[in-house]
């Protein structure tokens, strides 16, 4: 879903598909901005000022012919399957997409269905997703506004068939798997390593919940993420800004399934909001995770860690850069930890989680753990995926150097291209000290994947050297990656 509309924000600002473009404009689709009923909207100048975007994924199976099920909350507009808040910088040198969980518990302000003339009255702790349905796409962008500070300027919401065109036509997506899925829910079937998606895998690709991490929102957001990333490779490498017949493809399969404003619906607000992002480097194109934590009346449902979500919307507000290297450190103590011994974690006798582990795996950084960790004794396997010889080795004596004292090398079977670290119950924070020691992403630091300890995974990307190249590094204490940065999911217990 948002991986359509993000093709066509890279495709459309290329010239020759203006007339195409035009041709199509009787295809989309064009809805109110805001449906709160405040609904005040400040000018915007979007030649020289930031622009925020709400991306939308739709899971209404209106018009699939029951393929999909017959969830009863999927009829009409149905629920955001995917929701992203992206940021064009007003220098135009960056794009911020910021994962909001379609799980997220936050108010939905009042609003007023354009059709009916129906005014839903606010709800407290209600979960984002569902604004949807109270009376389409204004309702999302007037709760997201209300949550993060920020005015939301345009939105586009595309649906299930936008993925599955384009990525037919753009001849698929890579995506990587540390182990094989066969996800009865959604219908994934992938083996290990590397596989190239399209159309209905593609799809299942996005919005499976049970495929990876604890089958929860956050693997499902950081799969989505990583999907991104390599779409945004792949366009920007394989020619595709220069094929016109390409272009005229993605053009027609994005615009016939898409809704937008109506201030976008006119095809030169369409063209200039592209002309924004087409020559952004790969490495200023960052995908993050808006910081969340369970709701502890309802464990299946997030919140968003207040004190950090705040951080990340101050930098947007102004105009950030979420991958500088002070991003989000502003004004917060210093408690982050420093990485080999002196680094503090869960029990790994115990598996008592250490604070700052999120349920799904992922490391949330910058909160202080319970227990010290002795780095000498603790369990560490180095699993040379990188396709150089004795890499492993020379990876394993740089770790006992750094007093990794059981560092050792363990046999690699050859799927992995990407750098990664894996642990088992109790071991988060000794993963995030080697992470830090070793330069890698927390995007690449992941729960599961080896039966006791810390394995390092030596990818494709880390063939040289005692650190990882800066790749898909996001500032702070920020989650997430950029799109230069290849990322492998750890499958859940589906």
């Amino acid at each position: 879903m948002a991986a359509a509309i993000l093709a066509l924000a890279l495709v459309a600002g290329v010239g020759v598909v203006v007339v195409k473009l035009v041709a199509l404009r009787s295809s989309i689709t064009s809805a109110p901005l805001n449906l709160g009923t405040d609904g005040s909207v400040l000018p915007v100048d979007p030649s020289k000022d930031p622009l925020q975007i709400l991306l939308l994924g739709t899971d209404s199976r209106k018009d699939t012919g029951g393929k999909y099920g017959g969830d009863p909350s999927s009829t009409g507009s149905g629920n955001s399957d995917v929701m992203m808040l992206m940021q064009l910088s007003a220098d135009r040198q960056r794009v911020t997409v910021v994962s909001l969980p379609r799980d997220l518990l936050t108010t939905v302000p009042a609003c007023t269905d354009p059709e009916t003339g129906q005014t839903y009255p606010e709800q407290q702790f209600a979960q984002l997703n569902m604004a949807l349905s109270y009376g389409g796409p204004g309702c999302t962008v007037a709760a997201v506004n209300q949550l993060t500070g920020l005015q939301v300027d345009h939105f586009m919401m595309a649906d299930f068939n936008a993925v599955k065109e384009l990525t037919t036509v753009i001849g698929g997506v890579d995506v990587c798997v540390n182990e094989p899925i066969n996800d009865t829910y959604s219908k994934l079937n992938l083996p290990a390593g590397v596989s190239t998606v399209q159309g209905e895998q593609a799809l299942a690709f996005l919005r499976t919940r049970h495929a990876f991490g604890d089958g929860g929102d956050r693997g499902r957001v950081r799969a989505q993420q990583s999907f991104l990333a390599s779409m945004v490779r792949k366009l920007t490498s394989e020619g595709t800004l220069t094929n016109v017949p390409r272009l005229y493809s993605i053009a027609e399969a994005v615009a016939r399934n898409l809704t937008v404003d109506d201030g976008l619906a006119q095809i030169p607000a369409l063209l200039a909001l592209a002309d924004r992002v087409k020559n952004v480097n790969l490495s200023k194109v960052a995908f993050v995770s808006l910081p969340t934590e369970l709701y502890e009346p309802n464990p299946n449902r997030l919140v968003m860690k207040e004190e950090e979500g705040q951080r990340l919307f101050q930098i947007l507000r102004e105009d950030g850069d979420v991958t500088a290297d002070d991003a989000a450190d502003k004004d917060k103590p210093n408690d982050k930890p420093t990485g080999g011994s002196s680094e503090t974690a869960s029990d790994p006798v115990t598996g008592t989680a250490a604070d700052g582990a999120a349920p799904d795996g992922n490391i949330v950084a910058g909160e202080p753990a319970a227990l010290s960790f002795d780095s000498s004794t603790q369990p560490v396997q180095v699993r040379n995926e990188s396709g150089m010889d004795r890499r492993g080795e020379a990876v394993a004596e740089h770790l006992r150097s750094l007093g990794y004292a059981q560092a050792a090398v363990a046999e690699a079977d050859g799927t992995n291209p990407a750098t990664q670290i894996l642990y088992s119950t109790g071991f988060e924070a000794v993963a995030r000290a080697l992470a830090k020691d070793l330069g890698v992403p927390q995007a690449s630091v992941l729960s599961g994947g080896t039966d006791y300890g810390v394995a390092v995974v030596v990818g494709r990307d880390f063939t040289s050297g005692t650190e990882l190249a800066a790749t898909g590094k996001l500032g702070g204490d920020l989650s997430g990656q950029t799109a230069d940065q290849v990322t492998c999911q750890q499958s859940g217990g589906f």
